[in-house]
């Protein structure tokens, strides 16, 4: 488990559902869109033909049984992935072990936790979200996405729109903790797979600046 965790003062955020689209309230009385409902609401058209495109392959019911596995799955992991960076005791279940497995050593080399599973709202280009965790890997501080899969990614396209919801948090967390003397232009997206070690996305300065460009359109988009 981490030798440092220095967390940062957390934000009290009520999360909404309104057709199918999440909101946060913050306590000042912002109301903003979540993260994945910017992406979602601006999901370019290839993307949403090839998710069509599946879904009539496999057919919706297995589809949706799928999705839903898949989303459970993640949301164990992740539960695991807070107790242990916060310094508890993990014992997995059966069906969480081979991701826990996978994603564990990646975990030792985390340290100086600063937020974990924290709300974060950018006021200015108003979205909010949750980041699964800013802390130090292999001593380098950044914005850290834990995800899980049953096979490898392997290349950048195959994780879609991934990276513009990772640079999303790093510039929420810039933003709202900039008076703590934060500044991130890194980030590491660690993706948890059976049977194998877990694959690793690590991203520097310029790839992060060209992914930020890409999320403010996106935003633009949105409130277009």
């Amino acid at each position: 488990m981490p030798s440092e965790i220095q967390l940062l003062p957390s934000i009290h955020a009520k999360s909404v559902r309104e057709n199918g689209k999440q909101y946060y309230l913050s306590t000042n009385g912002d109301r903003l869109p979540s993260v994945s409902t910017i992406l979602n609401a601006t999901k370019p058209q290839a993307d949403r033909d090839r998710l069509f495109n599946w879904k009539q392959r496999v057919g919706v019911e297995t589809a949706n049984q799928i999705s839903s596995t898949a989303s459970r799955r993640g949301t164990q992991t992740h539960k695991y992935i807070q107790r242990y960076l916060q310094g508890e005791d993990i014992s997995c279940s059966e069906a969480s072990r081979p991701y826990w497995e996978s994603i564990a050593p990646v975990l030792e080399e985390i340290d100086v936790v600063r937020l974990i599973e924290g709300a974060v709202f950018h006021s200015d280009l108003k979205y909010a979200g949750i980041v699964d965790c800013v802390a130090s890997y292999r001593g380098v501080p950044c914005v850290c996405e834990w995800k899980t899969a049953d096979r490898p990614k392997r290349t950048l396209e195959r994780l879609f729109d991934y990276p513009l919801q990772l640079v999303a948090y790093l510039g929420a967390v810039n933003h709202y903790y900039r008076d703590y003397g934060i500044q991130l232009n890194r980030a590491l997206i660690a993706i948890a797979i059976p049977q194998a070690p877990a694959e690793i996305f690590w991203f520097e300065p310029e790839a992060i600046a060209s992914y930020w460009q890409q999320w403010q359109q996106r935003v633009t988009s949105y409130w277009q």
